[in-house]
């Protein structure tokens, strides 16, 4: 299928070929009607991208500070390539669609040929959480539909500002989404008046029931605020315009009554002013896109709607809510659309983008089958292989995301045969396969896995995947390279312990790179001359990590300690060399410690080795992320972020080099495992063993927080 995406790098739109995305659970698999260019977030993003880097640091000065303290952490030229890395990966463009339902749940209430309109992107196939749809009723058509998306940025606006009968209310910026702003605030019974520099906009806004200003002839909107309501002063203003300057909030205030409201939709500056506010009591509030909702998780990507008891206007139902106000020509769309393209000449419609006058460009999809090649989920990128041997194995990825496409890919040992790259929505695998030469991509990982041609699997998936994934690839005779963790429970665990028993000629790794770091390797060539016990201090200042990230979430993620913290388990078992038969963690409670990543963890070795691991979300990121310090023999060997290591008390060994935390050399053993059939790179004993511990940890410090509060 056919989709529209932008390379934030290079500021190229591109109409690409990418597989047809997977629907997951409790979201519908849509085929694509038409769909609505947003003149705001879709220019925004194609004018980014099109900036130089230093028009790009000057717009995202966040960003910026990031940056610079990743280069003091990381190194220069780490950071460099973690930037390109992130600019170079097109996204998806649009957020406007309408479509028939080729796919959905039994309970989701829609049968296939439903009409229904989503927050999909430009694409022939989308596949969207069924919290993020509406059904269209008869009386609307495709066209009007797909404007609904952006009448519900405006509504959850109004919703803000909380209109009564007969109040006037300034919609400031008549574009789109003003325009529709417009009309609902005549649904509600208030007077309107709005603001724009644009004659024809003015115009339309008349149409719609306004009064106007034309900027442009040189009008006082204060001025003319204050003679509309009589000296009164406007009820409230509802900001849709998009400009950097914060002269429009100002003028806002000015016009309000006492106690006044005002409500941001657009994107403006906002140096407030303290006497703007503090004399007329004012309230001034940000609007959030769609409505309660948006950007929670749970109610957009598990489907856990809110009681409408207690929250009446969710995202969806401000969907509805708008559909409904079309059906009853209350919404007025025709007079909106400036343009509309065939979505084959999708390219051209953003040429328009920049044209003056243009407001609703809409594109219109080809109505052919939807079983045909629009739903095809293995692509072939037109690359192939050359021969191969016992040494080439052929490999999966099942995984597209930012750490494989960063720092495993480029790495990937050149005798690996590169098959397929998957991903769910299919965009992702596409730039990777194109990118690293993938003779497929796809958005199914059971076709990969049951090719016969593939002979090894790596899986990078969302940490609660893993467990089954590695146990499906395993049955499947695939040798298998997961990240970390490689179980996030004792049950998990089992079940892949059980596969590998049934599978012992299947090689499976657990990507705990820090130990194959050639720092790692070096250290623990420094401790040959000493065998005796060791004391094994790690201190880890891992950064804080927001409470709504998924790798936090205990179903997805299963928190950082399994999801990061195995990692530095397994590093203190690399360097003991000896089976753990003990283990204790304290976390840190309440405040920074209430999300249980900020944790010490106690060791004990059967060799009478100890090792104390610190792995800490909050300090700051001035300080190196990674330290190691071992004790041993009258020795101290030091390791600072895999960038240098050094042994104190004994010839004065040093090692000193760009980070390496041992990415490639864990591939390279990985794929050469394969071709030779020698022993794993890392036991199987010591991978169960880890995630035993690992999970028990988590457990306790889980148990521990609970108690506390």
């Amino acid at each position: 299928m056919k989709q529209i995406l932008q390379n934030l790098g290079n500021g190229e739109t591109i109409l690409a070929d990418v597989p047809c995305p997977r629907r997951g659970s409790g979201s519908v698999l849509i085929q694509t009607t038409r769909t609505l260019v947003s003149l705001g977030t879709e220019k925004m993003l194609i004018d980014f991208g099109k900036g130089s880097l230093i028009a790009k640091a000057r717009s995202q000065p966040d960003k910026v500070k990031q940056v610079i303290q990743k280069i003091k952490t990381d190194g220069l030229w780490t950071t460099l390539d973690a930037v390109k890395a992130k600019l170079g990966t097109p996204i998806p463009l649009g957020y406007c669609n309408v479509g028939k339902v080729v796919e959905a749940d039994t309970a989701s209430g829609y049968a296939v040929g439903d009409r229904i309109v989503s927050n999909g992107p430009h694409a022939e196939m989308v596949a969207v959480p069924q919290n993020l749809t509406a059904k269209i009723p008869p009386a609307v058509t495709d066209e009007q539909a797909a404007f609904v998306v952006v009448a519900a940025i405006g509504l959850q606006g109004v919703r803000l500002i909380q209109p009564t009968l007969g109040e006037r209310i300034v919609v400031s910026g008549l574009g789109l989404i003003g325009l529709l702003t417009v009309q609902m605030l005549r649904a509600h019974g208030c007077q309107v008046l709005g603001i724009d520099f644009d004659k024809k906009k003015l115009e339309l806004a008349r149409q719609f029931g306004a009064e106007t200003v034309d900027l442009s002839e040189g009008q006082d909107p204060v001025k003319v605020a204050e003679a509309w309501t009589n000296g009164v002063g406007v009820d409230g203003v509802l900001i849709t315009a998009s400009t950097k300057s914060d002269e429009l909030v100002h003028q806002a205030a000015t016009m309000c009554r006492q106690r006044g409201r005002i409500v941001l939709v657009g994107v403006i500056g906002l140096n407030l002013q303290r006497a703007d506010f503090y004399e007329k009591e004012l309230s001034f509030q940000v609007s959030c896109s769609y409505g309660p909702g948006r950007y929670d998780a749970n109610y957009e990507k598990m489907g856990l709607d809110y009681p409408i008891g207690f929250v009446r206007w969710t995202e969806q139902r401000n969907f509805e809510a708008v559909l409904g106000l079309m059906a009853e020509g209350k919404l007025i769309i025709d007079p909106l659309i400036t343009h509309r393209f065939n979505f084959d000449d999708a390219l051209a419609g953003y040429q328009a983008v920049s044209e003056k006058g243009a407001m609703g460009i809409v594109l219109e999809y080809a109505d052919e089958n939807a079983d045909t090649t629009k739903q095809q989920r293995v692509l072939k990128t037109g690359k192939t292989s050359v021969g191969k041997t016992s040494n080439q194995p052929a490999v999966a990825f099942i995984g597209a995301g930012g750490f494989t496409t960063r720092m495993l890919l480029p790495l990937l040992p050149k005798q690996a045969i590169r098959k397929t790259i998957v991903s769910s929505t299919g965009v992702s695998a596409s730039h990777a396969g194109q990118k690293f030469g993938f003779e497929n991509v796809s958005s199914d990982s059971s076709a990969a896995m049951a090719d016969p041609e593939i002979d090894a699997v790596f899986i990078t998936t969302p940490h609660n995947s893993h467990a089954a994934m590695v146990c499906e690839a395993l049955e499947a005779g695939k040798h298998v390279f997961v990240e970390k963790p490689l179980a996030m429970n004792h049950e998990e665990l089992e079940q892949v312990a059980e596969s590998m028993q049934r599978h012992p000629e299947q090689i499976l790794m657990v990507g705990f790179n820090r130990r194959f770091s050639p720092h790692s390797v070096e250290i623990k060539k420094w401790l040959a001359s000493n065998p005796g016990p060791k004391s094994i201090v790690l201190t880890i200042n891992a950064g804080a990590i927001p409470a709504d990230h998924w790798t936090q979430d205990l179903k997805i993620g299963g928190g950082r300690i399994i999801g990061e913290g195995c990692h530095f388990i397994d590093l203190a078992r690399f360097f003991a060399d000896s089976p753990i038969v003990s283990h204790h963690a304290v976390p840190m409670c309440g405040s920074d410690g209430r999300l249980g990543d900020t944790v010490s963890i106690q060791l004990g070795f059967a060799d009478g080795s100890i090792a104390t691991i610190h792995y800490l979300a909050n300090g700051s990121k001035d300080f190196p992320k990674e330290r190691i310090e071992i004790f041993s023999g009258g020795k101290v060997l030091t390791c600072d972020n895999f960038r240098k290591s050094i042994e104190i008390g004994g010839k004065g060994k040093k090692k000193t080099s760009s980070q390496n935390k041992g990415h490639a050399d864990e591939l390279k053993a990985f794929i050469d495992a394969i071709g030779s059939g020698d022993q794993w790179p890392i036991p199987a004993d010591e991978l169960l063993e880890v995630s035993r511990v690992t999970i028990d940890v988590a457990a306790s410090v889980h148990k521990t927080l609970a108690s506390f509060s």
